[in-house]
């Protein structure tokens, strides 16, 4: 199967604020109250959001860049770019995710001057973060979000450039 990244449009902003993950990963949830205003965020260019689509136009998963990407509380002072991403809810478990993180880090490498890759993770999302161990990624932190003190791993890989 092909796929495809496009910045985040009104449609797949809109199906993706209406996933639903089952407990414990219920805080990935977006709050719905204002549709509208969550739509106009994610859709805004400046936050880098992106829909991986597969090639007939199915949302699979989403992923985003910069700021939106840290959890509030950890430590960002290193130079890194930082990732997020999400896959759509009946998908996860499925064994796709090494191969939608390796599509979101190969879009990465293509969109900006990647010198390390960061993400952060929820120490209790162990599927997440074997994911990221085997793209190649490594702990370098782990903190206490500020709003409700659960704990976060901060995982870096280096990238070298052939010149």
């Amino acid at each position: 199967m092909r796929y495809v990244f496009k910045p985040m449009d009104y449609a797949s902003a809109e199906r993706m604020i209406r996933w639903r993950y089952a407990p414990p990963y219920g805080m990935y949830n977006i709050n719905a109250e204002n549709i509208d205003a969550e739509i106009g965020f994610f859709t805004d260019p400046a936050n880098q959001y992106y829909a991986l689509l597969t090639d007939d136009g199915e949302l699979v998963a989403f992923c985003c860049f910069g700021d939106d990407a840290r959890v509030p509380g950890g430590e960002y002072d290193v130079d890194a770019t930082d990732i997020g991403m999400g896959v759509r809810p009946d998908l996860t478990g499925k064994g796709q995710g090494h191969q939608y993180i390796e599509l979101v880090l190969d879009f990465a490498r293509k969109q900006f001057d990647v010198k390390m890759f960061r993400a952060t993770i929820a120490e209790f999302n162990t599927r997440a973060l074997r994911l990221c161990y085997k793209a190649g990624f490594e702990p370098f932190d782990v903190f206490q979000r500020d709003n409700d003190g659960k704990n976060f791993v901060i995982l870096v890989t280096k990238e070298f450039k052939e010149f």
